[in-house]
């Protein structure tokens, strides 16, 4: 062996290490220190289409490409709407049943119309896009959007708007809205249906442009290049958060024509593969199984960032960019991450910016206190990791079939037995073990930050809590047993029959069905000696069956579509029962007290009035029990020290334009958790080298004989 291959061979291990290069990078060389977010998806979203979208997969990417003209403003609690595209937010001009005006305190009762005049900023240009240019004379060689040679833009107008709010209704469409709009919008029903009897008239490819300008919808005008109106039945207040989501995002009648010219179908070149907007950013990329890709809008018409928030954000820092332009980031890189080890391994060595925190990683993460309190382990605090925390606007629960003859109707003895159950399911202990500590225990159906929650001791559930020492606390088990005993079961055993009281509930995998789960809940049934029996199943059947009521018990839970106590109040309201209405209230709860404090509330601008209803209508609902309020969740995130104005929401979505990088300082961080570690390597191959040295002396010897 030549002595110069044996020092390469030494050498070689301790070169590399003096690079500190950092060979675990999953991103391209070329993106090093590039202004880009790095986050990651689990589940690949089906629809990018505005009008079918409907789940938070899907919106992480239609909220930043498709501006409604309304969002929330990015950090005042509780949620408040301000104007996108639009000038200002409008105020509802409300006519009777002859279309004469009406003052602003009119009674609801006489409100036959309320008109909303939408009034839209000039000067916004959608993304560069080929549904604006020459299409190419064949689509031969084209196979992504980027293959198109030809492309433009144009200005955002009022048509835009009403052509979007025309699709709802497309008959090649099913957008999930179309019934609930229906409701409200004059003539949208109306027009569903024509529309629907002319594909039933027309026998029409599928690929064919249905030009939805030439058929008028009464209830929504283009007033000129700019305003347009929206004409709803009654007093609907609720209607300006309809106008924050991408439903009510524009849809130039170009894109529609587009992506409907024969073979663009086959091709995947469709609204739900590439999304047209004016927001702040295009999809570049779009590979749901493994990357989509988000770059700057070089048309963004530009906002800038807040100058105000609630109490603690200047603190914290989120008010430091206060009037800078949007957005700061230049491109944001979605990675697929199936499992959450992968997912949060990469977060600590920093190719992700920020992470949420699984239930396997929750200890390494974050410590609690013997007050409750949670703070960051050392490990995390040494990286500069900060924890954001929120209570989610959602709320899980475990609902009555009152429709059913054990549990459900309105007599005492039921009433009593839904308490006592209430009572008996540990909801603290349940967010302390399954949620590690991430849940607040709910006291009715609205999570805070939402109009109508109530803080402190009278905000506390009198039937199921005490107030004690400034704390609720759960009433003891004495008292569900004797509430158990006073519904005709005591002990567990019907009086008149002698036989044990069973329940059944009913859930998915994806509710209580694990097995852990299963076993705590058949510890709290048995401290009132009831027999419960878990039916596990799988969604579509489960679904099913809450449509039949054929359940005793069931878990369901809601995340808010916008934040307004109607939006939670209404899951329990009478005409929205499931069984025989169709609607959303799983329980088919039905009380006529709290059916007419619903209807007068639901109308209502928030204000003490407002308040006082809510909190009779809450009274109603905790002596009723319909259900078992559970908990409203916690969210728990990560993030790294690079990673600016980063503030939890599950109500706004168009987030990403706040969010600042320091790429430079991620690089270095980086580089430095990442050195590869070598001297293992350069050891063994030196100690390879020291037990070859023999032979390599031998064969010079043999050589040097030879020779001789």
């Amino acid at each position: 062996m030549p002595k110069l291959l044996i020092v390469m061979m030494l050498a070689a291990p301790w070169a590399l290490f003096g690079c500190g290069s950092a060979w675990n990078d999953p991103y391209p060389a070329a993106d090093s220190g590039r202004n880009i977010l790095y986050t990651a998806f689990t589940d690949r979203p089906k629809h990018l289409d505005p009008v079918q979208s409907y789940s938070e997969d899907e919106i992480t990417f239609t909220a930043q490409i498709y501006e409604p003209p309304l969002q929330y403003h990015y950090l005042k609690r509780p949620y408040e709407v301000i104007a996108a595209t639009a000038v200002e937010v409008p105020k509802p001009r409300y006519v009777d049943d002859k279309g004469q005006p009406l003052p602003d305190d009119a009674d609801p009762a006489k409100i036959a119309y309320s008109d909303y005049l939408i009034r839209l900023r000039p000067g916004i240009r959608y993304q560069p896009h080929p549904a604006f240019a020459e299409p190419p004379a064949s689509l031969a060689g084209i196979e992504t959007l980027a293959d198109f040679p030809n492309w433009g833009t144009r200005e955002l107008v009022a048509e835009d708007y009403v052509y979007a709010i025309k699709r709802l209704a497309h008959p090649r469409l099913h957008s999930p809205i179309l019934g609930l709009m229906s409701e409200y919008i004059v003539g949208l029903d109306d027009f569903a249906k024509t529309l629907q009897a002319r594909k039933s008239a027309v026998a029409e490819r599928r690929d064919e442009w249905l030009d939805l300008r030439r058929f008028p919808l009464a209830g929504v005008e283009a007033v000129d290049a700019h305003t347009y109106r929206i004409r709803v039945k009654g007093k609907y207040p609720q209607f300006v958060y309809w106008l924050t989501m991408p439903f009510f995002a524009p849809m130039p009648w170009e894109a529609d024509k587009f992506y409907s010219q024969p073979g663009m179908a086959e091709k995947n070149l469709t609204l739900d593969w590439y999304p047209i907007g004016t927001g702040p950013y295009m999809l570049t990329e779009n590979n749901p199984n493994a990357r989509m890709v988000l770059e700057k809008n070089p048309n963004f018409h530009g906002q800038t960032y807040p100058c105000e928030g609630e109490p603690g954000d200047r603190e914290a820092g989120l008010l430091a960019d206060c009037g800078k332009p949007l957005p700061f980031v230049d491109k944001v890189v979605f990675t697929r991450e199936k499992e959450q080890i992968p997912y949060w391994n990469k977060f600590l060595q920093g190719y992700y910016d920020a992470s949420g925190i699984a239930s396997d990683s929750f200890d390494q993460a974050v410590q609690v206190g013997s007050g409750g309190e949670t703070t960051l382990t050392d490990a995390m605090r040494a990286q500069g990791i900060v924890l954001s925390t929120s209570v989610s606007t959602s709320t899980f629960y475990m609902g009555f079939n009152m429709l059913d003859p054990v549990v459900g109707g309105e007599e005492p003895r039921s009433r009593k037995l839904r308490q006592a159950i209430a009572i008996a399911i540990d909801q603290e202990e349940f967010i302390s073990i399954f949620q590690n500590g991430r849940g607040l225990p709910a006291q009715s159906p609205i999570p805070p930050g939402i109009f109508g929650y109530r803080e402190g001791a009278r905000g506390v559930n009198p039937v199921m809590y005490d107030w004690v020492d400034g704390k609720p606390r759960r009433k003891s088990i004495e008292v569900a047993r004797r509430l158990l005993a006073e519904a005709g079961y005591p002990n567990g055993r019907d009086e008149k029959t002698g036989e044990p009281l069973v329940i059944n509930l009913d859930t998915t995998a994806g509710g209580v069905g694990a097995k852990s789960r299963i076993d705590w809940l058949n510890k709290q049934f048995q401290k009132l000696d009831i027999q419960l029996v878990v039916r596990n199943t799988d969604y579509n059947r489960f679904q099913e069956k809450i449509r039949k009521g054929a359940v005793q018990l069931f878990y369901f839970g809601w995340n808010a579509d916008y934040p307004d106590p109607e939006n939670f109040l209404f899951l329990l309201h009478g005409p929205q029962g499931k069984v025989k209405h169709g609607g959303e209230n799983a329980a088919n709860y039905a009380n006529p007290e709290y059916d007419r404090l619903f209807e007068r509330m639901r109308a209502m601008e928030n204000s003490p009035e407002r308040q006082a209803i809510i909190d009779r209508m809450l009274a109603i609902l905790r002596e009723d029990s319909p259900w078992i309020w559970g908990f409203h969740p916690k969210d728990y995130t990560l993030r790294h020290v690079w990673l600016d104005n980063r503030k939890p929401t599950k109500v706004g979505n168009n987030t990403l334009k706040y969010q600042r990088i320091d790429a430079e300082l991620r690089q270095r961080l980086r580089g430095e958790w990442n050195r590869p570690v070598l001297w293992p390597l350069g050891l063994f191959v030196a100690l390879v080298g020291l037990a070859a040295l023999p032979a390599v002396v031998g064969y010079r010897r043999r050589e040097r004989g030879l020779a001789h």
